[in-house]
């Protein structure tokens, strides 16, 4: 065959294909319900963004409601809805105490759900760490002298902005606990450093040399990047485990500034309590109906399994205290269920 047949036999199959694909999704957008004028405004925790992009598409598309995600510190966005006066329908937390021992107190939230739960762990680059020469951390070896080696930096955000932040201080408190090691809590301290946003993603390795983050989040980005790696903590440290909230909580706490409101403390105490996410409908939401909406495809089926295939990992039915549960509007009864102690 000639190359000129050649060609055009290419382009024959390749127009054929770029039909099929127009087709297929002129078909996904004949399948959406049209825009609405109806709106949705979410104020969520960065560390859910994999999971809800796909997910308030799906939400879109299947009611037309105009979605406003907007992802921040968890903190910092409990500050923006209360004492900015950002208006927002929901609000969700890395944290699940957030709404607990922020926006409940403040007047803004009457019910907690639970909805998904991770780990903390350790990440480092391994040519960063080549290029210093440090030893690689072990979860079962005394990672925590690599950490305070001379020269060591372990990158963090502010703590009054953001759970993924202040978490870092109560793993030094926890390891000092768990490893019996005298003023082990101020010798990881002085070793953290509060670093700016890093866009590039390449700061570990580069500006700092480890970091304590969501294991979804490292997890991800492993994938993608083969210099990218993290070790799994102790239980009794990466905050993990519910049923280790009583050492959690003994054993470390954060104390961060309230929300600068009226009703609001001037200074709140965070104890240390396992990595959960938490959801909540504003009490003052504008578009209450389509947050409801909202939740019900977040803690239903498609929400789950986006939860699951990007992490954090999904509670399945999520789960609310005995004393919210009164409080959970009816059309989101049947998705939650009451809490243990």
């Amino acid at each position: 065959m000639s190359t000129a047949a050649l060609l055009r036999r290419a382009f024959a199959i390749g127009l054929v294909l770029f039909s099929g694909f127009a087709a297929s999704a002129a078909a996904q957008v004949k399948d959406c319900v049209p825009q609405s004028s109806q709106q949705l405004v979410i104020y969520r925790a960065g560390s859910l963004t994999r999971a809800f992009e796909p997910l308030k598409q799906a939400f879109a598309c299947q009611t037309g409601i105009q979605v406003t995600d907007v992802a921040m510190g968890s903190v910092d966005a409990a500050r923006q809805i209360t004492a900015g006066g950002h208006r927002a329908d929901i609000y969700a937390p890395a944290d699940y105490l957030d709404i607990d021992l922020l926006m409940k107190p403040a007047g803004y939230a009457d019910f907690n759900i639970k909805f998904a739960h991770g780990r903390m762990v350790l990440a480092y680059s391994a040519s960063g760490l080549a290029a210093k020469g440090l030893p690689i951390p072990t979860a079962t070896g005394n990672w925590y002298e690599i950490l305070t080696m001379p020269g060591v930096t372990i990158g963090g955000g502010h703590p009054f902005l953001d759970p993924g932040a202040y978490r870092g201080p109560m793993i030094f408190q926890l390891a000092e606990a768990f490893y019996k090691v005298p003023n082990l809590y101020n010798d990881l301290l002085k070793h953290e450093v509060i670093t700016g946003s890093d866009p590039t993603g390449t700061a570990l390795g580069r500006v700092f040399d480890f970091q304590f983050t969501y294991e979804h989040n490292a997890r991800a980005t492993a994938r993608t990047n083969p210099d990218y790696r993290y070790v799994d903590l102790p239980d009794e440290i990466n905050l993990s485990d519910s049923s280790k909230d009583e050492f959690y909580r003994k054993n470390s706490a954060v104390a961060i500034p309230g929300l600068g409101t009226t009703q609001s403390a001037r200074t709140v105490l965070i104890p240390g309590a396992h990595v959960a996410w938490g959801i909540t409908v504003l009490k003052a939401a504008p578009n209450k109906e389509n947050a409801l909406k909202f939740l019900q495809l977040l803690l239903g089926p498609t929400g789950s399994e986006l939860l699951r295939e990007n992490g954090p990992d999904p509670i399945s039915p999520a789960l609310v205290s005995a004393s919210d549960f009164g409080k959970v509007p009816p059309s989101l009864r049947p998705f939650v269920t009451k809490a243990g102690k």
